[in-house]
This record gives C-alpha cells, structure tokens and sequence, in this order.
C-alpha cells in the first residue's frame, strides 16, 4: 500500500520561505512521476510542480515560477518543495502527488493515483 505524508507547512509572512517534505512508502519510487498541487478555500484543487521520475523533467505553474523549486531524493523515498518569496495568495493547503505516467503537467487531479493528506501553508500579509 502506497502511503504519501507531507511536512514542513505552517504561518509565514509574506516574503518569507518554507519547505515542504512528501515521504513515501512504496517499493516504485524512484519510478513515480511525482507532484505538488495546492487548494486554497474556495477554489479547485491546482498544479504546482512536477518532476519526473529522474529528476530531468521538471514543470512549473507560472505562479510559482523563479520562486519555488522542486526537488527528490529516490535514495530517500522523498520530495521537497523549496517556496521563497511567499505571497499571501500562496495560501492553501499543499499535496503531494504520485503516478507511474512519465510526468504530470496537465493530468487532472481525479486521475492520479496517489495523494497526501496536506499540509496547510498560511501567507499573512
């Protein structure tokens, strides 16, 4: 059974960093394309970042481009997710995300298969 736990969220102000950990069970890992979504109260759950399953294929939403980065260690079993420069509209709560596709910039969130129970990020202004 695969199991995918997030960390590292909490209240920041704005302008500050955060980085978020998603460790995983599971014996494919490192074969997993892996990915942060967000969901802030009221919205649709939407995409962060992904990265594939080496690492080369690395995608980013255009909200969070040249602030966030995206990053795994396979040895580890885990991803991260380095947030700079944080807004008050990066406010959401944060999940991880798994798939055996080869990556997964544009899939819906209803056809992944794998998901963390979230972790709250708060920007205060």
């Amino acid at each position: 059974q695969v199991q995918m736990v997030e960390s590292g969220g909490g209240l920041v102000q704005a302008g500050g960093s955060l980085r978020l950990s998603c460790a995983a069970s599971g014996p494919t890992f490192s074969a997993w394309a892996l990915a942060w979504f967000r969901q802030a109260p009221g919205k649709e759950r939407e995409f962060v970042a992904d990265i594939s399953w080496s690492g080369g294929g690395i995608y980013y939403a255009d909200s969070v481009k040249g602030r966030f980065t995206i990053s795994r260690d396979n040895a580890k079993n885990t991803m991260y997710l380095q947030m700079n420069s944080l807004k008050p509209e990066d406010t959401a709560v944060y999940y991880c995300a798994a798939d055996d596709r080869p990556n997964l910039l544009g899939v819906a969130p209803g056809l992944i298969d794998y998901w963390g129970q979230g972790t709250q990020v708060t920007v205060s202004s």
